[in-house]
């Protein structure tokens, strides 16, 4: 391609919540923004994440540029050891916020992939050219320290990807000033291309400011008389911060439960984006005897995971821990699509433990940390894109952000939803839609990365839902004779003691088959034997098991 251009390829993060990742190729290059995971679907048994599909990058490993990270959540940046760790060749260069990197250095050091990247921080409103792109790095308000959107210049004009953000009107930290950031950006020039954080697009209205939490901590501080629990996101340092000082303030001790939560907290004080106050106390160093009217514990587990500390404290599971009748608990986190069931086992247990819990919209405990629909009417306006491609978010999500660009001002014609693998090269003379790559995700499970397909994702789904019965069987080479068994093992299919008489029966059935067969052709028998079990089981219990026949001839 010999005009100017510049190609923008999603492989993850349009179509899903999570798995933020794209490609940016001009003719000098290409640039990966963002490397993001998502958590799986419960319909994903047994697996531990979701990372993008990465074959359309790795033929381009020679162009490689290097990375750009607009902040730390795992969304953005947890897919980073999987790709070093598929692409053994490749050596990178991250660019990101402090906190951001401080963050990807824990996570590669867990991997020993450390030596394979150099982490280069930049500050806001610093600049970073890369080939033909320069990056200017504009701060934005979210629910983690030091986030930037992206300002690129680019051979075919002007450029701005939101990352994620909110337009905060009492923030805790510095006035946000972004829309007046991305006007001053725009200049007389225009922006060619925008592409906007569409998580709360369906949300009317203006995303609750942080320090309006704050002022609610403050109330239930003054209001509790035990120990008082959060459970917070562990990258919230601002919402840290306020709990910290609050502690401070009526007189507690802050004990953190959580590995993430605690390490975290200690790279936040190193970069000094909070002061380490003197009561603060980790489980992992021991906590303090105190009395609970004296305390406040900073806890893991706003998702109900079964391991966190919130779910052990609410189980009585705890070795340091445990809840009275009289203490507060507070929720200040939103539920992840997926996980009501789980919290809501939690907050049973609490319950059951005597603690006052808030866990709902009646008290001002949470805000989002993503823009609402005037706050990205009000983006828009500001920027006023010749084109516009909604990114992050379902596909919901995408479709009623594009809406919402034609109502301000957007031709319907360049609005464009867009999704997973499909690229779109901005040109001099406008902006087209080219040929797909493949993205479909890459499942991760321990340390086999994209070893589990469809296939086994079915058996697991068939283990489930109806268990497993394995079938041993030992006989004489030369005789057929039966030298042990037919012995029948259950798990996960029936209860072996409630249904002998069944299991005896399929035990009769496997020996009929050795009258009829010739026992030298095992594997003719093996699939014989599960065939016919397999008919039996369903046609007498209306179950379909998996049948793993073991016959050995000695």
């Amino acid at each position: 391609m010999s005009e100017s251009y510049v190609t923008i390829t999603p492989l993850g993060g349009l179509g899903e919540i999570g798995l933020n990742c794209q490609k940016w190729e001009t003719g000098r290059g290409v640039v990966l923004v963002d490397c993001g995971l998502m958590f799986p679907d419960d319909y994903l048994w047994g697996v531990d994440v979701v990372i993008p599909r990465f074959e359309s990058l790795f033929a381009d490993t020679e162009r490689m540029l290097d990375i750009v990270l607009t902040h730390g959540h795992e969304d953005h940046i947890g897919a980073l050891p999987w790709l070093l760790i598929q692409c053994k060749s490749l050596r990178v260069r991250l660019y990101g916020s402090p906190f951001t990197l401080a963050l990807v250095e824990h996570k590669l050091a867990e991997h020993n992939l450390l030596d394979r990247a150099e982490l280069i921080p930049v500050g806001p409103r610093h600049s970073l050219t890369l080939g033909d792109l320069t990056f200017h790095f504009i701060p934005v308000c979210h629910s983690i320290p030091q986030g930037y959107a992206l300002a690129v210049e680019t051979p075919v004009g002007r450029v701005i990807h939101t990352g994620d953000f909110k337009l905060d009107t009492a923030p805790q930290g510095e006035p946000c000033s972004l829309c007046d950031d991305f006007a001053a950006f725009a200049g007389r020039e225009g922006v060619r291309l925008l592409l906007a954080d569409s998580t709360n697009v369906d949300i009317e209205g203006h995303s609750l400011p942080e320090r309006q939490v704050r002022d609610t901590l403050h109330e239930i501080f003054a209001e509790a008389g035990g120990r008082i629990v959060i459970t917070l996101f562990s990258s919230h340092i601002d919402r840290v911060r306020s709990v910290l000082e609050l502690a401070r303030e009526y007189g507690r001790a802050v004990l953190v439960s959580g590995r993430s939560l605690a390490a975290n907290i200690e790279k936040a004080v190193a970069l000094g984006l909070l002061e380490k106050p003197d009561n603060l106390h980790s489980d992992y160093a021991g906590l303090p005897s105190l009395p609970p009217e004296k305390t406040v514990i900073l806890a893991t587990g706003t998702q109900g995971e079964p391991m966190s500390a919130l779910t052990r404290i609410a189980n009585g599971e705890h070795k340091q821990l445990a809840l009275r009748a009289g203490d507060t608990v507070i929720m200040s986190s939103r539920v992840i699509p997926g996980n009501a069931r789980a919290v809501s086992r939690v907050i049973n247990q609490m319950y059951r433990q005597g603690a006052k819990v808030y866990h709902d919209a009646r008290r001002t405990i949470h805000a989002t940390g993503h823009a609402c629909r005037d706050e990205l009417r009000a983006v828009l306006e500001a920027v006023r894109p010749e084109y516009f491609v909604p990114v992050h978010g379902e596909y919901r999500h995408l479709a009623l952000h594009a809406r919402l660009a034609e109502e301000c001002g957007v031709k319907p014609g360049n609005s464009l939803i867009l999704e997973d693998g499909q690229p779109i090269t901005l040109s001099p003379d406008g902006c087209r839609r080219d040929a797909p790559v493949p993205v479909e995700s890459v499942l991760v499970d321990g340390k086999g990365v994209g070893d589990v397909g469809r296939l086994v994702l079915k058996e697991r789904r068939i283990l489930g839902g109806a268990g497993l019965v394995v079938v041993v069987l030992v006989i004489a080479e030369e005789t057929g004779e039966v030298l042990h068994g037919p012995e029948m093992i259950s798990r996960g299919f029936v209860f072996e003691q409630q249904y002998s008489h069944l299991l005896e029966d399929a035990k009769c059935l496997v020996l009929d088959h050795l009258e009829t067969m010739s026992p030298f052709d095992l594997p003719k028998l093996q699939e014989s034997i599960r065939s016919s079990l397999r008919h039996f089981f369903r046609d007498v219990l209306d179950r379909d098991p998996i049948v793993v026949p073991i016959v050995t001839a000695v």
